[in-house]
């Protein structure tokens, strides 16, 4: 809530929208710049995944150009973006609202948004890539019930599939009881062998690297553990 300046540009903010009061001295978005510091071609050749998050909008990168997906509430899509870039970005949908507690005082409560995401939408399978990636950042397995309830979720989509697949597992901040490690990694062991054509994990943790690394080396599983979600792809892609 409030007005703020920089390079030119004042914005404002008010109950939950933002205005653009004064443009700024130079256009953000054109066609040719003078020096080159990040790659937009290598990074789609790699598969990184790529977003550009300016005050009022999000792209996307895709092997086509950038992607307009998400608009600031209150601002103008014409007048605001479209009329002050140099090309016209990739639309196939109208472009979803960015999260409005972003432009609100109170604390946005992310914490909680990753601590209540329900066990099923940690999982996902991208069947283009035949890629199943696991989230389970702040995920917390307290008892073998737990450990149970993740093995069905799993089995429940991969097993239909009839064939295995590649698979990343993010382990940000993810807790697991140490009295029932061992059966976890165990677990685990049982899915690569019937369901994983190879899997890569990351975790920025090096504590937590070492953990799981140890625990799944105890049950003769290569742990592939890495610090980021870029290493983690590019390391899948070179098996």
């Amino acid at each position: 809530v409030g007005t703020f300046t920089a390079g030119g540009l004042k914005i404002s903010i008010q109950g939950g929208k933002l205005s653009i009061d004064q443009e700024g001295k130079s256009r953000k978005f054109i066609e040719d710049v003078e020096h080159v510091t990040f790659s937009g071609k290598y990074a789609i050749s790699k598969g990184q995944p790529v977003l550009y998050i300016t005050e009022r909008c999000v792209f996307k990168l895709t092997p086509d150009g950038m992607e307009l997906i998400e608009i600031a509430p209150g601002i103008d899509l014409e007048k605001d973006i479209l009329a002050i870039m140099d090309f016209k970005p990739i639309m196939h949908v109208p472009p979803a609202l960015m999260d409005e507690r972003i432009f609100m005082p109170e604390p946005m409560g992310l914490k909680d948004d990753m601590l209540n995401i329900s066990l099923e939408k940690r999982l996902t399978y991208n069947a283009r890539e035949n890629l199943f990636f696991v989230n389970f950042e702040g995920f917390s397995i307290q008892t073998k019930d737990d450990i149970s309830l993740v093995k069905e979720a799993v089995e429940s989509i991969i097993r239909p599939l009839n064939k295995k697949v590649y698979t990343i597992v993010n382990y940000d901040n993810f807790y697991i009881n140490p009295e029932i490690l061992d059966d976890y990694t165990l677990m685990v062991k049982g899915l690569v062998e019937e369901f994983y054509t190879c899997v890569t994990r990351y975790t920025t943790s090096a504590f937590r690297r070492m953990k799981i690394g140890d625990a799944l080396q105890h049950q003769n599983v290569t742990p592939h553990i890495y610090a980021t979600l870029a290493e983690a792809g590019n390391a899948l892609k070179n098996f």
